[in-house]
């Protein structure tokens, strides 16, 4: 059966400094891949340095400029790009530019979706307790190196844990 998700469609979250739109759950595709949309404020930090034991990401840039640091390597992307972030590998992404930015995540196979949304329940990571943050990446088969957050704020002039601006601004 075929599916149309409208610019408003999908359950939003918040996960501590981006937002997420949930778009096609792993259990609609198969368990092959889910898909989330995170529109990112300007200068937004995503995530501190981390990994993903089990799946890999594919962002596809919609608007504005995506800067990662995929291992030592610094990228940035804008409309029409995609970055592939392998599993196993540290790394992490940004807003690189002062106007909004949204992207498409391709996240294969599914599953770590669920990770979004369990730590949209807990305030995002910026509010929730350390400790739930840390046991539920596990969970996920995800790492995540917290003390890396100040030094990619100053390294690359980035903010964390401001609200996400319009984040159905989908025209």
């Amino acid at each position: 059966m075929a599916t149309v998700i409208g610019p408003s469609d999908g359950k939003m979250g918040f996960l501590g400094s981006i937002g997420v739109r949930f778009m096609i759950n792993g259990e609609d595709a198969g368990g092959d891949f889910s898909l989330v949309e995170h529109p990112l404020s300007p200068r937004a930090l995503a995530a501190p340095l981390h990994r993903h034991s089990r799946e890999d990401e594919y962002s596809f840039v919609l608007e504005g400029r995506m800067g990662g640091l995929l291992g030592d390597e610094v990228v940035e992307a804008g409309p029409g790009e995609l970055v592939f972030k392998p599993r196993n590998q540290w790394h992490t992404f940004w807003n690189a530019g002062d106007e909004p930015c949204r992207i498409l995540e391709i996240i294969a196979p599914a599953g770590f979706e669920h990770f979004f949304e369990e730590l949209s329940e807990l305030g995002g990571g910026v509010q929730a307790d350390p400790e739930k943050v840390a046991a539920l990446a596990a969970r996920y088969g995800h790492e995540l190196k917290m003390e890396t957050v100040p030094e990619l704020l100053e390294r690359f002039d980035l903010r964390i844990g401001e609200p996400v601006e319009s984040p159905l601004s989908i025209a």
